[in-house]
This record gives C-alpha cells, sequence and structure tokens, in this order.
C-alpha cells in the first residue's frame, strides 16, 4: 500500500514519551488516569512535580476534618455518660412544668373573655347605680322638704292664728305641693307581650313607623290631659306626683317622669270624683283611642278607689311676680 500523500508528516516518538491509552469511564482505575504529553523526561516529572497532591497540608486536614469528623470526640465522648436523677427530681420538674402550662392557659382564658367582655355594659351598670342613687337623694330630700313645710304652716297657724284660705289650699293640690288623700282611679295599661321580647329602645312615638306600638310619653301624657280635663285633683305616674314643674317625656328607651325612668306596666292614680272619672276614661266615651290601643296589644283597665294616697311632688325653685313701683 502506498502511503497516503495528503496525510501530515509524523515524527517517531520515543518509548518513554508514548501515551498511554485507557478507558477512563469503564475502566477500574479510571481515578489513575494522567495525562501523557510528547515531552522531554525531565520536562514530564516537573509537571508530575507539581501536579502532586501535598498530604500535610494544614488547610486540607481542617477541611477533612470538618466534612469526614464534624462531631468532636469529647462530645461524643460525654454522650455515652448518662447522669443518675432522682425521682424527686423528675416528679418536682414534671409538676412545675404542669403549674405553668395551667398558670399559662388560665391567663389565657382570662385575657379571651376580657376580649369577648362589652365594656359599655360595665359602663351603663355604673350609670344604673349613679341613676338609683340619684332618686334615693331625690326622693329623700322631696320627704325633707315636704316635713319642713308642715313645720313651716304649723308654725305659721300658731303666730298669726289663721288657717289657709280655699285658694292657696286649691292651688297648692295643682301645683302637687302638699301630699293629698281621696277618692279617685286607678288606670293601668302595659305594653304588649311581643314588646318584652324585643328592644323597646327601638320604639317610637304615635304616628311615625315602628314595629311593635308601646305606650310611649305622648300616650300618658294624653291620658293625664283627659283626667285633668274631667275633674282630677292631683295624679300620679307609678308613684311619681305631677306637678306644676313636672315633665313626661321620653329620653332613650325609657319614659321619664320629672327625673325618674318607669317602665311597663303603667299605673295613673288620680283623686277626684271615682265615678265621674271611671266614666269620662272608660272605652265607651274613648272608644276610638281604645281601639287604636287594642289594635295594638294594649288593653288599659280602669278601677274605682274608695282612698288613694299621694306624696307631694318634688318642687323646685318657684319665683313669684312682684309689684314694680
Amino acid at each position: 500500500m502506498e502511503p497516503d500523500s495528503t496525510a501530515p508528516v509524523s515524527f517517531p516518538v520515543p518509548e518513554e514519551n508514548e501515551p498511554v491509552r485507557r478507558r477512563a469511564i469503564f475502566s477500574r482505575a479510571f481515578r489513575s488516569v494522567e495525562s501523557h504529553h510528547a515531552l522531554s523526561p525531565d520536562d514530564a516529572a516537573a509537571v508530575r512535580g507539581r501536579r502532586r497532591r501535598k498530604t500535610n497540608d494544614d488547610s486540607l486536614q481542617l477541611i477533612d476534618d470538618l466534612v469526614n469528623r464534624p462531631m468532636d470526640p469529647m462530645f461524643s465522648d460525654s454522650r455515652l455518660v448518662h447522669e443518675q436523677r432522682s425521682a424527686f427530681s423528675i416528679w418536682f420538674n414534671r409538676i412545675i412544668v404542669f403549674l405553668i402550662c395551667v398558670g399559662v392557659g388560665f391567663a389565657g382564658c382570662l385575657f379571651v373573655q376580657q376580649l369577648q367582655s362589652d365594656p359599655r355594659k360595665q359602663v351603663r351598670q355604673t350609670l344604673a347605680g349613679q341613676l338609683e342613687n340619684r332618686n334615693a337623694q331625690i326622693e329623700q330630700l322631696t320627704k325633707d322638704v315636704n316635713a319642713v313645710k308642715a313645720q313651716v304652716d304649723e308654725q305659721s297657724k300658731k303666730v298669726s292664728g289663721k288657717v289657709k284660705s280655699d285658694t292657696l289650699i286649691q292651688d297648692e293640690l295643682v301645683i302637687g305641693a302638699v301630699a293629698v288623700t281621696g277618692e279617685g282611679i286607678t288606670m293601668t295599661l302595659a305594653d304588649p307581650i311581643a314588646a318584652s321580647q324585643s328592644d323597646q329602645s327601638t320604639s317610637t312615638r304615635v304616628g311615625t313607623t315602628s314595629k311593635i306600638r308601646v305606650v310611649t310619653d305622648l300616650d300618658l301624657q294624653q291620658l293625664v290631659s283627659l283626667m285633668f280635663q274631667n275633674g282630677a285633683e292631683a295624679i300620679s305616674i307609678n308613684g311619681n306626683r305631677l306637678g306644676a314643674q313636672t315633665s313626661i317625656r321620653k329620653a332613650g328607651g325609657h319614659i321619664l317622669i320629672g327625673v325618674n325612668a318607669i317602665e311597663s306596666p303603667y299605673t295613673i292614680e288620680a283623686i277626684g270624683d271615682k265615678n265621674t272619672l271611671a266614666e269620662a276614661m272608660g272605652s265607651k266615651n274613648l272608644a276610638s283611642l281604645y281601639d287604636s290601643f287594642n289594635q295594638a296589644g294594649i288593653y288599659p283597665q280602669v278601677n274605682k278607689s274608695n282612698s288613694i294616697t299621694l306624696e307631694a311632688a318634688v318642687a323646685g325653685e318657684t319665683q313669684y311676680a312682684e309689684r314694680n313701683e
């Protein structure tokens, strides 16, 4: 066979520099593969010397310890020794942990309960207590004022020897300055049963939209006016005497007689001719009014009484007109 004229020119290679052909992947000794180049013996020895790993390097030893031996030998030895604990210390620690868990759970329950509680309820209770105290003080002061007035009248009689005129007595009856006793009638009316199962604070007056019709301040004002028109001399609502300065009004979800709050059922006591008042305030004379009440579930009851005692009303500061000279 003739040599190919296109092949490159080759030079003979000494035996010591011939490359060794090994199977790098499938051979068992693939880790020992080394590169062989056509170098002189001196150059090949220098390259192999430069690539030889230094086994006594401190940094390599540190890396080897971190990778292969991460745990300190002293720590490994200490894990082999177990501390002997007494039964008392074990149970004592368990009890302490149990008490701490109970305390934390109790504190958490109190915190959740505090978050769920309504702070406005406590405010309402505080205001209600203050209102009751003020009402009790007003009642006591009213009794004291009436007692002092009775003493003043008694002393005036002794000094002047005169009794009160009929006009003065009538004026005192009208303004409710003195306690009175006599015959009369008692009218009782209450909110419908459905109103007791709902919030009455949302109820409105007569003539406005409301889901449940209840007794309002306007109803009481109308009944009181009718009683005065038919000869009533003194009137009280739920034990609160009506005077010249006593108002009947609504505040929030309650009706106030002066400054005293009243609730259903409402009892109106009127002193006067019991037969006349009973007939005037009966269902025959006030048919339309009774019909409107009955449609809402309100049923007024009128009863005659031979003796009704009404205390004096709360009297404020009274100013009298004087002649300008």
